[in-house]
């Protein structure tokens, strides 16, 4: 009997950790804006100069004045992409209804087909706040490093290749780098964290 109840009481302890542990992750999910900037912050983010979706020649300090939400694509991509884009800029008009101005920004690491003409087509069929960047190949290598972009094209350079690249989109303002999210946060996660950390710097 003792022994049976040992076993209950063990098993009863268990759930309840797993309980405990499950609403304190899930209520830091839901509810926590602490900046994640590290010791190793300022390896995010640096130096570049790409061209717009107009042609002009931009520097980060052109683009990244105030907060904002900048995603490295190719406009040829058939998935991720699109729908990160959208989610960004769902997030975007989230954050405004909060007062929370954040500019979004597309910088293209397929130089060799996403001219800025190109590239003005695209950010014209998602949203007109949308900046699209784009540059040479040595260009564009400088941005993905300083953001620490993995990219790689996956095919014949004369055929519909295709670019495996990091989906990550990176939140930044005046000062730097101040978080990252993952392809899969939410719109409505993504706008929290931002309107949040906002109020931390105001």
């Amino acid at each position: 009997m003792d022994k049976k109840l040992a076993i209950l009481s063990s098993i009863s302890m268990s759930v309840l950790l797993a309980v405990l542990v499950y609403f304190a992750y899930f209520r830091t999910e839901q509810n926590s804006c602490t900046d994640t900037r590290v010791a190793s912050e300022d390896l995010i983010g640096g130096p570049f100069e790409l061209l717009d979706h107009t042609g002009a020649l931009r520097s980060e300090a052109d683009v990244i004045d105030g907060l904002t939400l900048l995603y490295f694509g190719f406009t040829y991509c058939p998935d991720f992409c699109p729908l990160d884009l959208a989610r960004n800029l769902a997030a975007v008009d989230l954050a405004s209804i909060d007062g929370v101005d954040v500019t979004p920004v597309f910088i293209s690491i397929d130089p060799a087909r996403d001219t800025p003409d190109v590239v003005a087509d695209y950010v014209k069929a998602y949203d007109s706040r949308l900046i699209g960047l784009t540059g040479n190949a040595e260009q564009v290598a400088t941005a993905a490093k300083a953001y620490r972009v993995f990219y790689r094209k996956n095919g014949d350079a004369d055929q519909d290749y295709l670019v495996d690249h990091s989906t990550h989109s990176y939140l930044m303002d005046e000062t730097g780098f101040r978080t990252f999210f993952r392809t899969d946060a939410t719109p409505e996660r993504v706008a929290e964290t931002i309107t949040c950390l906002a109020s931390q710097t105001r």
